[in-house]
């Protein structure tokens, strides 16, 4: 077993209890035929062994606390060296200053988002190796990519009702955040600045950032946390993380962090009780879609854009 491996599950080794009352005749040592004679009897509690805990089918997953560790360490090498490496491939021929350096490659959608699918790339790399590869599991059942079935009550899950929920929760928060204070320059605005990086932009958060934040964060992240944890904590846990997440591309305005928190827990919490990560990714497949048809629409396809701080 390596360190990669899950330890919960595995059977524990059979004893042989002895019933109550009966002598123990331990044998000398070096000859099991020999017996030290009898000694007095040891009583041995009588009754049922407690229930073992009994984990959901959907988070009985092979990885381990270990594999989380080395997740971390290659997930954030992966991107400085992906970063660094188109950085210096765009290195422009005239010299500039780290400010006007970091504008030239936000105006670079090469760049932007070049890096960002190499690294989401990089990422379901490692994770399809350590655990389709290198221990045979079916790598999208196990992150929790099943079908969605009929809940506890008997009622038909619908994978519309999912989506449209995801677009009214993007509603809500559109209408929380109108009234939450933004830092000035946000990293994210300045995407906008650019008509072809903003569609860009929107294409990558439907048909992109869906797959694989929910694969990382529901898919990955959840069933470890909830293992240790519990549900409860992991709904928590998971929907900071996603909110954090983020936060470097929002300037860290706290107020739409937090909304983000509250988003993420939404979405952490479809999941679990669905008990496949397809509920949360319609849910959050609905949100980043009723985001992007509604900004494309109030900006007439961004050819008129608000004024940005």
């Amino acid at each position: 077993m390596s360190i990669f491996d899950d330890p919960e599950g595995q059977p524990e080794p059979s004893v042989k209890r002895r019933p109550a009352g009966e002598p123990v005749v331990p044998t000398v040592a070096g000859d099991p035929f020999i017996s030290a004679g009898p000694v007095a009897p040891v009583d041995v509690p009588q009754g049922p062994l407690p229930p073992a805990r009994v984990l959901p089918d959907d988070l009985r997953v092979p990885w381990s606390w270990a594999h989380f560790i080395v997740f971390l360490f290659f997930a954030f090498t992966s991107f400085v060296v992906v970063q660094a490496a188109l950085a210096l491939y765009f290195v422009p021929q005239q010299r500039l200053t780290p400010k006007q350096y970091e504008q030239y490659l936000l105006n670079k959608p090469q760049f932007l988002f070049g890096s960002n699918l190499i690294w989401y790339a990089l990422i379901f790399l490692f994770l399809y190796v350590t655990l389709a590869v290198l221990r045979g599991a079916p790598f999208w059942k196990s992150l929790g990519w099943r079908p969605l079935r009929a809940s506890v009550t008997g009622a038909n899950r619908k994978p519309w009702a999912y989506f449209f929920s995801g677009c009214g929760v993007a509603v809500l928060v559109a209408l929380a955040s109108s009234r939450v204070h933004t830092s000035d320059n946000m990293p994210i605005q300045e995407l906008f600045k650019s008509r072809s990086n903003a569609f860009l932009l929107m294409a990558m958060a439907v048909f992109v950032a869906p797959l694989v934040e929910e694969t990382v964060f529901r898919g990955y992240l959840y069933p470890l946390f909830a293992k240790s944890f519990g549900v409860g904590v992991s709904i928590v846990l998971t929907g900071v993380l996603f909110g954090l997440m983020h936060g470097t591309q929002l300037g860290w305005s706290w107020g739409i962090v937090l909304l983000l928190v509250l988003v993420g827990m939404i979405f952490t919490f479809a999941r679990a009780a669905a008990g496949t990560v397809v509920a949360s990714f319609l849910l959050h497949l609905g949100y980043n879609s009723m985001i992007a048809v509604t900004t494309i629409i109030s900006t007439h396809g961004f050819t008129r854009m608000p004024p940005l701080h």
